[in-house]
């Protein structure tokens, strides 16, 4: 096969030509420092074209431009979110609520916390994925200060019932945090309708640039600076902001604005085909996570009975075909994913999940060849496999 066909766009999307073309200038022509706009004219409008980016992104969440602040991508900002947070109103309290499924970048820092005093509280998920709001409500009480549920998980696709969480949090007078580094630009955000206090999102998960994204902050939020120095982005975030990164992250929440509601129904009609053709073709085949609309578009997420994950992805990829066994961020790690645990999949198939995470750069035509190299690959393991009974 000489052409690459990438599944793996929960890891990481490639960079949408627009976005790049948009960012080429600010490498060497546009390159002064913002920081210094008052005093120079070059700087001037390089801060412009950052705020410019400010304001797409503020539109695409339905948020209030001064709240959009500027990060290195969706781990700062969910560090920066929960640790601010917790800092700051110590005083008033010292527990969090979340869940087990969340990112890496939110359980490390809850756990942080939990080495500094705070009391960490868990509200258990069912087996697809989801977060009941009446389980949150009941984990509360007056010592609560923020409650941090992502948006949708990376792993599974779940999409959890973040504004009734949200009331939830709002009624009670807690601070609420979403993790939407999935979501966004994928699914329609409305932080003011879905009563989210502080989002965190990342620029490479729709087709904008690494190395940076932004932390949504409700106005009045009493929150700790999680960066200190020069005192950039209202001294709330210090440091020499990258113009580049910014400027392509502003491009891919106005592209994004504009072409989500096309996109994602083209992205949910290669999913179902996709995974219809699977189950079709090869057998004892399971989803993980929740069905239809309650599911990132682009998002599949099964076991195949009998394999390992991880020769068959190697095995895919050698076949010019990327995928995912899990959250990128954990690759390469010896113990099975903590979200196939926490809903429950049988110990058996814990090393048996697949993720194909699809993007707007695929198309239909690319689903036969990946069922009929799947479909091969997955014969050739089962017959090497102890975990699978032959002739079964």
């Amino acid at each position: 096969m000489n052409k690459v066909i990438y599944l793996d766009n929960a890891a990481t999307t490639p960079v949408d030509r627009r976005v790049l073309e948009k960012m080429l200038p600010f490498f060497s022509e546009k390159f002064a420092n913002p920081a210094t706009k008052w005093t120079s004219s070059l700087s001037k409008e390089v801060d412009d074209y950052i705020e410019e980016a400010r304001e797409n992104i503020a539109n695409l969440l339905n948020a209030d431009v001064e709240e959009i602040y500027f990060t290195s991508g969706g781990t700062e900002s969910d560090n920066a979110a929960i640790k601010g947070i917790a800092w700051a109103n110590r005083d008033k309290g010292s527990e969090i609520i979340s869940t087990h499924i969340e990112h890496e970048a939110v359980l490390r820092p809850l756990e942080t916390l939990a080495r500094q005093g705070f009391t960490i509280k868990f509200v258990p998920v069912d087996s697809k994925g989801f977060v009941y709001p009446d389980e949150v409500k009941k984990l509360i009480t007056k010592h609560t200060i923020l409650i941090s549920i992502m948006h949708a998980n990376n792993e599974i696709g779940s999409i959890e019932a973040i504004e009734e969480i949200g009331k939830i949090a709002r009624e009670n007078g807690i601070y609420f945090h979403t993790d939407a580094v999935q979501t966004v630009g994928h699914v329609p955000v409305d932080v003011k309708a879905m009563n989210i206090d502080l989002l965190s999102l990342s620029a490479h998960k729709f087709y904008g640039p690494k190395g940076v994204g932004a932390l949504f902050v409700r106005r009045d939020t009493n929150i700790a600076p999680f960066m200190e120095g020069g005192g950039q982005e209202r001294g709330l975030r210090s440091g020499t902001l990258n113009s580049t990164g910014i400027v392509g992250l502003g491009e891919a929440a106005k592209i994004a604005k504009a072409e989500m509601a096309f996109n994602e129904e083209r992205i949910r009609k290669i999913r179902d085909t996709l995974f219809e053709s699977i189950q079709r073709e090869i057998p004892e085949v399971y989803l993980n996570g929740a069905e239809g609309e309650k599911r990132l578009s682009g998002n599949l997420n099964f076991v195949i009975k009998g394999i390992r994950s991880e020769p068959l992805l190697t095995t895919m990829n050698e076949r010019g075909i990327v995928i995912g066994g899990g959250s990128a961020c954990s690759a390469g790690s010896k113990e099975p994913s903590h979200v196939l645990r926490a809903i429950a999949v049988p110990d058996d198939d814990l090393f048996s999940g697949i993720r194909m995470t699809i993007g707007k750069f695929n198309s239909e035509d690319e689903v036969m060849p990946i069922v009929i190299n799947l479909k091969d690959a997955v014969k050739k393991l089962r017959d090497l496999s102890p975990f699978w009974m032959k002739g079964d």
